[in-house]
């Protein structure tokens, strides 16, 4: 075997075990055992949440222990594979060689990708994630930017099929979005979606300037947990204002007939949510409360930052606001300015692909590197 097969092969083996050690397989697999028995017990739907809580969680965990041994088994194999390609001569051995090289490549990549999801254990990581995207300065630009931006991070959740549902979308009168709250609904998307938190710019030859200067324009990102059952974010009735009015599309336009849409405004706060996705007042009211007890939850969870913060003395994080460039004009390049990371295909990017950015982002701020 070539020794720089060799050489990665044993990195991979090397990079497969940390990943084994954060997993804690024997844990993992008490922790199966533990959940096979609450959902075998009948009495388990009587409370649809818990219910819901204990299955969703099994097949998590079951996904994740199939995911690292089947990585250990096709690793163990690999070794196989070459030593095969060793004994082959001629054309079949070459092609035996390409075989085992694209099993590595492959290998690789998921063994990375599972040591990046290992890092994604903070208090609220497991979440599925509650993204908001508002357009900032640029006008009807940054309008335009912010339903790019919207695309981008639902093709990404298509590529993973990783549900999406969205609660509100407030169109700019021209074109684009003044804003927009979606659900990605799936296992980790807040902790892996995170690190998208901050400010976008977009630098490109304005399509709505006729003179075709360039533009530059920005949007923000807000990234929440979607609150769990055992948060506690109570919201008394007296402490909200609800109110109802008709949805409404692209340039203004009535989507139906009925004053379905609802309006939260969190007295105390001031913080103030919409949803009008759902046709029924009743379902978009409970989606409303939804977004309005994850601000909440982000709102303590802040405060109590501070205060850990005020008694450390370090002043708090400082990621910065601007944390993502994209030129598209007068070269191509999109750049993280937090971790370096780049790529040079905008197209590709702004289409979904930016799971280097991800994991680049998750490695970043493991490493310590937002503490100031």
């Amino acid at each position: 075997m070539h020794p720089d097969v060799t050489a990665d092969l044993a990195g991979l083996a090397t990079t497969l075990c940390t990943v084994e050690s954060a997993l804690d397989l024997d844990k993992l697999r008490a922790e199966i055992a533990d959940l096979e028995t609450q959902a075998a017990d009948p009495s388990l739907w009587e409370d649809q949440e818990r219910g819901q809580e204990v299955t969703s969680g099994l097949a998590r965990k079951q996904a994740t222990l199939r995911a690292v041994t089947g990585l250990r088994s096709r690793l163990d194999d690999l070794h196989v594979l070459y030593e095969l390609a060793e004994d082959e001569e001629g054309a079949q051995g070459q092609e035996a060689l390409e075989e085992a090289d694209t099993e590595r490549k492959t290998l690789r990549a998921e063994i990375e990708s599972l040591e990046v999801r290992t890092l994604l254990n903070g208090e609220y990581d497991e979440r599925e994630a509650l993204v908001t995207i508002r357009s900032g300065a640029g006008g009807i630009d940054a309008a335009d930017w912010a339903q790019m931006l919207m695309r981008m991070y639902i093709r990404w959740a298509e590529r993973h099929k990783h549900p999406v549902e969205v609660y509100d979308i407030s169109y700019a009168e021209e074109a684009g979005i003044k804003s927009a709250t979606f659900a990605v609904k799936s296992a980790y998307a807040y902790g892996t979606l995170s690190v998208e938190q901050g400010t976008h710019r977009l630098v490109r030859i304005s399509p709505f300037d006729n003179q075709g200067r360039r533009q530059t324009s920005f949007a923000d990102v807000e990234v929440l947990p979607v609150v769990g059952t055992t948060d506690h974010i109570d919201v008394p009735e007296a402490e909200i204002r609800v109110d109802v009015y008709r949805s409404s599309g692209p340039g203004g336009q009535s989507v139906n007939t009925t004053d379905s849409a609802v309006r939260i405004t969190h007295l105390p706060t001031g913080i103030v949510v919409t949803c009008q996705n759902e046709k029924s007042q009743l379902q978009n009211k409970l989606s409303a409360m939804r977004v309005l007890q994850a601000k909440l939850l982000e709102r303590r969870r802040h405060e109590e930052q501070e205060q850990l913060n005020a008694l450390k003395g370090d002043g708090g994080t400082s990621w910065g606001t601007q944390m993502r460039s994209y030129v598209l004009a007068p070269y191509q390049m999109v750049k993280d300015l937090r971790t370096e990371y780049e790529e040079s295909n905008p197209g590709a990017v702004l289409d979904g692909a930016i799971d280097g950015f991800l994991e680049s982002g998750i490695r970043w701020r493991r490493s310590g590197a937002s503490v100031s």
